[in-house]
């Protein structure tokens, strides 16, 4: 586990996704399995960009690839848990994003996990990168960390 130093707070992020644990998430040690935390940033940010309509998953032109990912944890959650996701972005690239995320145990100020990924945004069908402009530029750079 990381050093605890190292932990984001709530106030660290400036939106929030609810994530509710499921009974298969837990393994065999009784807590959430490792890789069930790289779902959640999958899932905490693309809900994002859906709700806020700059993702249309089914048609759209323009999707955001996964490029890299990390994740460091600092305590066990487990079912029935909810997990609240902080988001906050820590750079806007040309067509690049980087996402950094803390995933917190029900009402704790502290970070359970956190880390980040990079979206890389790419035409659907040619699959090579398209700018990102406009109005998600401008969402993205609200979310931007201080």
């Amino acid at each position: 586990m990381a050093s605890d130093m190292e932990r984001t707070r709530r106030q660290d992020y400036r939106r929030f996704e609810r994530i509710e644990t499921r009974w298969m998430d837990n393994d065999v040690y009784g807590h959430v399995n490792n890789v069930v935390y790289y779902s959640w940033f999958d899932t905490a940010v693309n809900r994002m960009l859906v709700s806020e309509g700059f993702l249309d998953i089914a048609g759209g032109q323009t999707i955001g690839l996964v490029v890299e990912t990390s994740c460091r944890y600092f305590a066990p959650t487990a079912f029935p848990d909810v997990i609240p996701a902080g988001i906050r972005v820590a750079h806007i690239g040309t067509s690049s994003v980087r996402y950094e995320i803390g995933l917190f145990r029900n009402d704790e100020d502290a970070a359970a996990a956190q880390g980040h990924f990079v979206h890389v945004h790419v035409d659907r069908i040619t699959r090579r990168p398209v700018p990102t402009a406009g109005p998600m530029r401008e969402f993205l750079a609200t979310l931007q960390a201080s």
